[in-house]
């Protein structure tokens, strides 16, 4: 149960940001009608318009940093699985200046490491890995490295090789850590703090008016409770709505060497090329 949460809190939070920025208003909204308020009402109405701008710029500012850290992680997260990608492509086409006898040993492990980090993927949507990819990986860095006390491999193709395995290893460490990206609940609620003394500075703005007062307080619940809500569901650059897509990666050795003897062997896809 607590692993379910850590994974999907942020769904959570963003039914807390919508219900509670309602919640806010509506309350607010009540007490604009009680006597209280109308006893504080002559003493708020000296709070002019720009005090408003203050508070708004606060939290719109807040709001945009931690929009730009969830779009960010998703950028990041593309560019790591492209740059696997590409470390893959290198790797499979470099393997063809390794002697022959050599060659399907390590194209094997290659299309292991493939296979393994494609089926990855719903683990990295549960913040979690696979140590099936992580043997892979390992197995992927010993059938490289052995290539310098095995066949004796020039050393700078051995080191462009070895270069390419790193990389691949890299990236996909980059993947795991941004899959594991939380919601930070101390950011999220000193800008629900801000929102709140937003709602509150339009209410005292027009204390004398609280039909005024809480149609722009609606309009600004309508205004930031979707934005937040939207960013906190981005949270996890794997999940849905919009995960970053394994299909490149299943894709990667879709050009290989068989498909340059096999005619049109060279447009099948990798689920069924991979032995």
């Amino acid at each position: 149960m607590s692993r379910h949460w850590q994974t999907y809190h942020h769904y959570a939070y963003g039914a807390v940001a919508t219900l509670g920025t309602l919640a806010a208003v509506a309350a607010i909204g009540w007490l604009m009608t009680s006597a209280l308020w109308a006893a504080w009402a002559p003493a708020m109405e000296q709070v002019t318009g720009p005090f408003l701008n203050v508070l708004g710029v606060l939290f719109g500012l807040t709001l945009a940093f931690l929009a730009n850290d969830t779009w960010t992680a998703h950028d990041r997260a593309r560019s790591a699985v492209l740059r696997e990608v590409d470390a893959i492509r290198r790797l499979d086409i470099l393997t063809e200046a390794v002697p022959a006898a050599a060659q399907p040993a390590l194209r094997q492990a290659v299309r292991d490491y493939v296979r393994a980090a494609v089926e990855e993927w719903p683990a990295l949507a549960r913040c979690d890995f696979s140590p099936t990819a992580s043997v892979a990986a390992d197995g992927l860095l010993r059938r490289f490295s052995g290539l310098a006390t095995g066949i004796g491999c020039q050393p700078p193709l051995l080191q462009a090789m070895l270069g390419a395995v790193t990389e691949v290893r890299e990236n996909r460490d980059i993947r795991i850590g941004l899959s594991r990206t939380h919601v930070n609940p101390l950011k999220w609620l000193g800008m629900a703090f801000l929102g709140f003394l937003t709602i509150v500075s339009i209410a005292v703005v027009h204390a004398g008016d609280p039909a005024t007062a809480l149609i722009g307080m609606g309009l600004f619940g309508l205004a930031s409770a979707p934005t937040a809500t939207i960013v906190l569901i981005h949270g996890n650059p794997f999940q849905p709505p919009s995960a970053v897509s394994a299909a490149r990666l299943a894709a990667a050795l879709a050009g290989d060497r068989s498909g340059a003897r096999g005619g049109d062997a060279r447009q099948q896809p990798v689920a069924r090329r991979l032995p």
